[in-house]
């Protein structure tokens, strides 16, 4: 697992298009695992600060009930349509995969904070001719690889 300025570090290009990708608006899609196993997604904020990747939750929310039994998550970034009749114009989508680490002494007195151990990081977006899906990922100790789909 990998910090978010160790993925940088790594992989300065990726981890900026990811980053981007995060930042279009306010909102993301968190997923977490149910008490009984199954997924649970949830909106979610999440905050880039001094290396790090950080969530924030009020208290006993759900998610924060399931990250407390099983930190694994996944985390979506907002997504925007192409343009009309140019699918090059696409600006592609983001995931983070990793494990949340409670971070003790949180600013946020009244909710729990978290940084994420970064287990693996994709951007996916069209190739220049928008006729292919390019899936780029990396993973720690694994570095990154660029997939092409039909």
């Amino acid at each position: 697992m990998s910090s978010w300025a160790e993925f940088a570090y790594a992989e300065p290009a990726l981890a900026s298009r990811v980053q981007e990708r995060f930042g279009i608006r306010k909102h993301k899609t968190l997923a977490t695992v149910r008490k009984d196993g199954s997924p649970r997604i949830s909106g979610i904020e999440v905050e880039f600060a001094n290396g790090e990747l950080f969530l924030g939750m009020m208290p006993d929310s759900l998610k924060l009930r399931d990250l407390e039994r099983d930190p694994r998550l996944a985390i979506h970034s907002p997504t925007d349509d192409p343009p009309d009749g140019n699918p090059r114009g696409w600006p592609g989508e983001a995931k983070i995969a990793g494990n949340a680490v409670d971070v003790p002494d949180s600013p946020n007195a009244s909710g729990r904070r978290f940084r994420i151990d970064i287990t693996e990081a994709v951007f996916t977006h069209l190739n220049e001719a928008g006729d292919r899906l390019l899936v780029e990922f990396w993973r720690p100790g694994n570095g990154s690889k660029r997939l092409e789909r039909l």
